[in-house]
């Protein structure tokens, strides 16, 4: 194995144990191994090529993932002058990117919480539950925002 692919082969049981947690997380397995090679390497940045060969997995299962891990803003492509592949690297400020995102799922559990608040009894527990629901996701779609605001300004991420 080339001295490349070292920093990824020495740290493969911390990289796996990630993905693992990522998998549990909800994440796919597949896209949670791929975004652990991103996470876990020490080159700038990685080919689909290089990613299969390193995790040993198809090419279509490490495109499916890099299209994914994309589209929420995780990971980035990356001109190479000189290359005619695409390059993929973990992106810098990715995850505050991505719990902006997750701001919309903020809004959908809240307008989910609502409308169960609209058919239930205001005496019901059910009722009280939802209002439950909805006052927490409420005060995520406050508070959230400042606060990832905070944290990019702490360390200096646009």
């Amino acid at each position: 194995m080339s001295d490349e692919r070292t920093p990824m082969s020495v740290l493969s049981d911390s990289a796996e144990r990630l993905a693992l947690t990522l998998t549990q997380g909800g994440m796919q397995r597949m896209t949670a191994r791929v975004l652990a090679a991103l996470l876990f390497t020490e080159r700038d940045t990685l080919t689909a090529g290089e990613i299969t060969e390193l995790l040993t997995i198809s090419s279509g299962s490490v495109s499916t993932a890099l299209k994914s891990l994309t589209s929420v803003g995780l990971v980035e492509r990356v001109p190479a002058p000189g290359s005619r592949r695409e390059h993929f690297r973990f992106r810098e400020g990715a995850w505050a990117i991505l719990m902006s995102d997750q701001n919309q799922l903020v809004k959908v559990m809240r307008e989910a919480a609502e409308q169960g608040i609209a058919v239930t009894g205001e005496d019901s527990a059910a009722h009280r539950r939802l209002v439950e629901m909805r006052d927490f996701y409420d005060y995520l779609w406050r508070e959230l925002p400042a606060l990832i605001d905070r944290w990019r300004a702490q360390h200096r991420i646009q």
